[in-house]
């Protein structure tokens, strides 16, 4: 792409595809409209950087429509002293967003190689607020927790598979994640009030591809 049309395809996407999804947190829109997602994007698929597509990234992953990164971000309400964490790390994309609005940004994936492609990507852009980790998040907490804020970029088919994120936010802590099965999940923001009391809001339907580990059984079929 050129540099021109880069920049008026990332004003579209704040402007077409986000602002019409309830999305006005001035620092989330502001952040979108500069960060060159494009460089994120597989070469493959680099002209479709700032289209409403979920871009494939490989190994059965995609990127989210910017719009659900947008709303994640606008509900988890991040501040710049948050500790957050990331599990899905993907492109890279939403993490260096996250780093962008935080103070610092701990992202696990499960994947080798999406960790160290997102790691020369996110050097190349300069941002180094961010711990990179390859891992299954699901075998148990990080030790880096407990976190002001949680993102799950896949999703879980049962509530009691968000209990092992649940745990790992501090007291006044988010947690965004999509409980459910295709075709319809639904996207939660769940606080957590203090050790015991957590409230829970279902913010949008959607469909996620299901985090490594946390898919739905499988039906039997006669």
């Amino acid at each position: 792409m050129m540099a021109q049309s880069v920049e008026k395809a990332r004003f579209n996407m704040v402007n077409q595809q986000i602002r019409p999804w309830e999305v006005i947190d001035s620092r989330v829109l502001s952040m979108m409209e500069t960060l060159p997602r494009d460089a994120f994007v597989p070469e493959a698929y680099r002209d479709l950087a700032y289209a409403d597509i979920e871009v494939p990234l490989g190994q059965g992953q995609m990127m989210m429509f910017p719009r659900i990164e947008a709303r994640l971000m606008q509900a988890l309400d991040l501040q710049p002293t948050d500790q957050v964490l990331e599990v899905g790390t993907g492109s890279g994309y939403l993490t260096a967003c996250m780093a962008k609005l935080t103070q610092r940004v701990v992202s696990i994936d499960i994947d080798q190689a999406f960790s160290e492609t997102a790691a020369q990507i996110l050097d190349q852009q300069g941002i180094s607020n961010v711990l990179l980790k390859t891992g299954d998040v699901l075998t148990g907490p990080l030790e880096e927790g407990p976190f002001d804020a949680i993102a799950v970029t896949g999703s879980v088919a049962t509530s009691e598979q968000a209990e092992i994120f649940r745990q790992q936010l501090k007291i006044g802590g988010r947690l965004f994640i999509v409980i459910g099965t295709a075709p319809a999940m639904q996207a939660m923001l769940i606080t957590r009030h203090d050790e015991r009391i957590f409230s829970e809001e279902a913010i949008f339907e959607t469909d996620l591809t299901a985090l490594t580990n946390a898919e739905p059984p499988r039906r039997f079929e006669f």
